[in-house]
């Protein structure tokens, strides 16, 4: 009975369906997933539609390690974090910690991949540094994701529609025909996608925030010529027309009942706190946030004997263009861009990101394939032009006065203090405005290797180095600035008009750096003497300087491969993310340096990927530990954005996945990362700084990194499978994740020392549904979906509301991840 039994569990095994092999390009040489020693996640284009993953901000709901947050506006305050490791958006002089590359090109921001994941061929998250093969800026990872190549044989198309609650629609097409059979290839796809905004505003009827209105077409061309030569071109454009991004009220200032005593008809709030976040509610006017954007690769491969040549060039001009009432309530406070505080006139905050990149490889093996080589160099030139306006309403010292000095200093302060520095006559500040221009050119040269030595069939050692050489000009110019307001605080201030007890807070709220003119003068020398040149005056300060930083990445693996669905592996790299400039008027203030350090990263791993069962069943774990140097870190203070370095930052963990695939149908799918990402206590060592930059790090020391849960993770259960004696196919996807507390601000302190309010968004969990039938000829599917079905309402970031509130008295906002949606999709293909 016993041989019986040993032969039926070899036949269902037999006729058990063998796990497929999925093939990544994260060493930039094709292999198994399940044989490269690297944690990577790769997900394939079925994988991204059961989860409804549209584009990389959805990705948390397959890669718990990998989460992402959008702030004021998603073009520029965007964040990528893998392992509780990332930096903070809003400013764009500071690139992100996780680089995005897409078909080999390097996305020079998070903003500029944010468009659609259309016609993709596969996607993979690689976690830890990367800098050795991948270049810039991956000092916690990388996105590397490959689209569909033309196919050279036979032509194939698809088309997808989506509608959904939120009056949501969505159609992908492609197509791909060979217009030279085994030689030459087009393939052309596109994405429109619009949906009505989740966030509504209590104030301002038909304001709403957090829609989609954006399209995608991208075409290809793939020549093959001979079997040693491969030619691919690409071309893409996107555009989007979007309302974002504005922010619930989530907390709100003890000083409402001054707002009266100030002369002004309300607060300008009207939703606030837990009821004004389940509701989803804001409070401001509308929000603008276009983007506009082209770009062209190519890539050459070459078998010249010995050794394959690769080639990939890019070009990209990617223009993002936003006017926000980001005070962030109904009054009429301040307007950023072109709105309703600022003159017709006034342009937009934005402007272009022109990058070009070249890159240059040769691989190949010797010594009997005992050394698997790779060498390369690598260029890239991008430029920066940005404008940023800001202009003061008519509401502007009234609620700021309300909002700061409560009932202390009279009514409206602000507005009254002027008077001292201006011959007893008070000075409105509404229609005071700047326009800034910030200008960055950044060269980056590299040259690389990566090299596999095979001591057996079963053990190897990975080397790889890659000496980076950057260099950047940046530059800070008032194009137009008018602030009469604030040269009358001056005065006063200067000649000790304004008593003491007030001057700080008349001169930092009345200067506010962003509509403040950089030629404010000092009173009694004819406009000869710049105000900023006078200590303790935090007045903007024009800049134009150069900053320059190299540096040796490196990494050293060994690898234990059974060749029978086991490898162990251990390893150590070397990091490197580039510093650069504070792109912010008041960056210069006090006679600052703008600039910061590049970040530096140490990380440590060891990990196993293992395979049971005919290859039907993968665990795969991995250990780390990353030290991170000079850290980068961006705080808006509620008056101004500060970048500084923190001495230190580390972060430790584990991650474990599973995959099931069984003869029923059904597959299984489980992940989970612990990872502590946190500020050591003596995070403050060695830095060189203000004495509110001082502060502020010291107040991070012994907290965790932002957004940076401890626990997290995902489950899946997916039944795929023939349901009839005709061929129809049902599938059923039932996905689950988990998100441990995490902080959502910056800072964890206030300064006053306690506590920040609200700064804890707690646990969750949100599940995703999918339940779809194919036709037998496999043409049609027809699918309904549901994402967040229990409707979670989730900060991703908190801050201060702009000047609403001091120490302890603080209004918060809160940017608001995706409710609940669902809705019905059908696909066709042929």
């Amino acid at each position: 009975m016993t041989s019986m039994a040993q032969a039926q569990d070899a036949q269902a095994d037999d006729q058990a369906p063998e796990r497929d092999v999925i093939i990544v390009t994260a060493t930039l040489r094709a292999a198994d997933v399940q044989d490269i020693p690297l944690a990577v996640t790769a997900v394939s284009p079925a994988q991204l539609d059961r989860q409804n993953v549209q584009d990389i901000k959805s990705l948390t709901s397959i890669s718990p390690s990998f989460n992402v947050q959008s702030s004021q506006t998603e073009s520029q305050g965007t964040s990528i974090r893998i392992r509780g490791v990332g930096t903070t958006g809003n400013n764009t002089g500071l690139e992100s910690s996780v680089g995005v590359f897409i078909d080999g090109v390097y996305q020079s921001r998070p903003g500029i991949a944010l468009g659609d994941l259309l016609d993709l061929e596969r996607l993979e998250i690689l976690r830890g540094p990367q800098g050795t093969l991948f270049g810039r800026n991956t000092s916690a990872g990388a996105l590397n994701i490959t689209t569909q190549r033309p196919d050279l044989t036979e032509v194939k198309a698809f088309g997808n529609f989506t509608y959904g609650n939120y009056d949501f629609f969505n159609v992908q097409a492609g197509v791909s025909v060979p217009l030279v059979t085994d030689q030459l290839g087009l393939r052309i796809s596109g994405a429109y996608r619009k949906r009505d905004g989740y966030l509504k505003s209590a104030t301002v009827p038909g304001a709403e925030s957090g829609n989609r209105d954006r399209y995608i077409v991208r075409a290809q061309l793939l020549w093959e010529p001979s079997p040693d030569v491969s030619v691919r071109l690409i071309g893409d454009y996107a555009k989007a027309d979007e309302n974002c991004c504005d922010a619930v009220i989530v907390r709100e200032t003890e000083l409402v009942p001054f707002f009266a005593f100030h002369g002004l008809p309300n607060s300008g709030v009207v939703a606030s706190g837990p009821q004004a976040l389940k509701q989803l509610r804001t409070n401001s006017q509308q929000f603008n946030n276009d983007t506009e954007q082209y770009g062209f690769s190519g890539e050459l491969k070459w078998d010249i004997g010995p050794v394959q040549m690769t080639y990939i060039g890019s070009y990209r001009h990617f223009e993002a263009s936003s006017d926000q009432e980001s005070d962030f309530v109904g009054l009429n406070v301040f307007t950023s861009g072109n709105g309703a505080a600022s003159a017709p006139t006034t342009p937009s905050n934005g402007g272009p990101i022109k990058t070009m990149t070249h890159e240059l490889r040769f691989q190949g093996s010797a010594f009997d394939d005992a050394l698997d080589f790779l060498v390369g160099a690598y260029y890239s030139d991008e430029k920066i032009n940005e404008i940023q306006t800001l202009t003061l309403g008519p509401d502007y010292q009234r609620a700021v006065s309300a909002g700061n000095f409560a009932n202390l200093a009279g009514v409206n302060p602000l507005f009254a203090l002027t008077a001292l520095g201006n011959g007893g006559v008070p000075v409105n500040a509404a229609g005071n405005f700047a326009i800034n221009q910030f200008r960055q050119d950044a060269e980056s040269f590299s040259i690389f290797t990566h090299n596999v030595i095979n001591f057996t069939d079963n053990l190897s050692l990975t080397l790889g180095a890659r000496y980076v050489d950057e260099k950047k000009r940046g530059s800070f110019d008032q194009l137009a600035a008018n602030s009469p307001a604030c040269q009358a605080i001056v005065n006063g201030v200067i000649t000790g008009a304004i008593p003491a007890a007030l001057r700080a807070g008349a001169l930092g709220l009345t200067c506010f750096p962003f509509a403040t003119s950089v030629g404010i003068t000092v009173p009694g020398t004819g406009g000869t003497v710049l105000a900023s040149s006078i200590p303790g005056l935090p007045l903007p300060r024009e800049y134009n300087l150069v900053f320059k930083d190299d540096e040796l990445t490196y990494t050293a693996q060994l690898a234990y491969n059974s060749n029978n669905g086991f490898l162990a592996y251990a390893g150590f790299s070397h990091g490197f993310k580039s510093g650069g400039f504070n792109l912010d008027p008041a960056a210069a203030a006090l006679g600052a340096d703008p600039r910061f350090n590049s970040e530096k990263v140490d990380a440590y791993e060891a990990g196993i990927k293992t395979e049971f069962a005919n290859g039907r069943i993968r665990a795969n774990l991995a250990v780390f530990h990353m030290d991170m140097k000079d850290f980068q870190v961006l705080e808006f203070t509620g008056v101004q954005f500060q970048t500084f370095n923190v001495g230190a930052a580390k972060s430790t963990g584990v991650e474990l996945e599973m995959f099931g695939q069984f003869e029923s149908g059904i597959s299984v799918n489980a992940a989970v990362t612990y990872a502590d990402a946190r500020y050591p206590r003596n995070c403050a060592a060695g830095v060189v700084g203000t004495a509110q930059t001082l502060a502020t790090i010291r107040s991070l020391c012994g907290a965790d990194l932002t957004n940076a849960p401890k626990f997290t993770g995902v489950f899946g259960i997916t039944y795929d499978k023939e349901i009839t004696d005709s061929g129809w196919k049902m599938l059923a996807n039932f996905n689950i994740n988990y998100s441990d507390d995490r902080r959502t601000s910056t800072s964890p302190l206030d300064s006053n020392g306690l506590p920040i309010p609200l700064d804890i968004q707690e646990s969750y969990f949100k599940m995703n549904a999918r339940l779809g039938f194919t036709t037998p000829d496999d043409r049609f599917s027809f699918e309904l979906w549901g994402t967040n079905l229990n409707n979670e309402i989730t900060r991703g970031i908190t801050a201060n509301t702009p000047l609403r509130g001091g120490a302890g008295t603080r209004s918060s906002i809160g940017f608001v991840e995706e409710p609940r949606m669902y809705g019905i999709t059908v696909r066709a293909k042929y």
